[in-house]
């Protein structure tokens, strides 16, 4: 079976009027030579880091009112659920194996519900993402 050489993520950031809106990212993996003398691994340098933590919320955490995210950070959904809203009113769901980019660090920000108890790996970003605001 070959490697997954695309992986999605959904960014939410927020425009110059201080809306937020999702658009989707298709991140391609390229083949390098990462841990040898192993076989090559598909790798996508994202971006640097400046801290990582685990984070844990339960359904009754109280995410629903608007709020911007507090630094640009990258959220790996482990284990649970959860429902975002932007401010532009638009919601997704989120399940184990998401990937969600919080850069709405100004503006009307977001709402969070966790439908099922989660467990996250938050990934506070530097500034070398890439990604230009829509």
């Amino acid at each position: 079976m070959a490697a997954i050489r695309h992986q999605e993520i959904v960014r939410l950031y927020a425009d110059q009027d201080g809306e937020s809106h999702f658009e989707d990212i298709t991140v391609t993996l390229e083949e390098v030579d990462f841990a040898p003398p192993a076989a090559p691994l598909n790798v996508a340098a994202l971006f640097d880091a400046t801290s990582c933590s685990l984070v844990s919320a339960g359904a009754d955490w109280g995410g629903d009112v608007s709020h911007p995210s507090p630094r640009r950070q990258l959220f790996a959904l482990l284990v649970g659920t959860m429902d975002v809203t932007a401010s532009d009113g638009e919601t997704r769901r989120f399940d184990a194996g998401s990937l969600l980019l919080f850069e709405d660090t100004t503006g009307d920000g977001h709402k969070t519900k966790i439908v099922e108890e989660a467990m996250l790996l938050s990934v506070a970003l530097g500034s070398n993402f890439g990604v230009s605001e829509s």
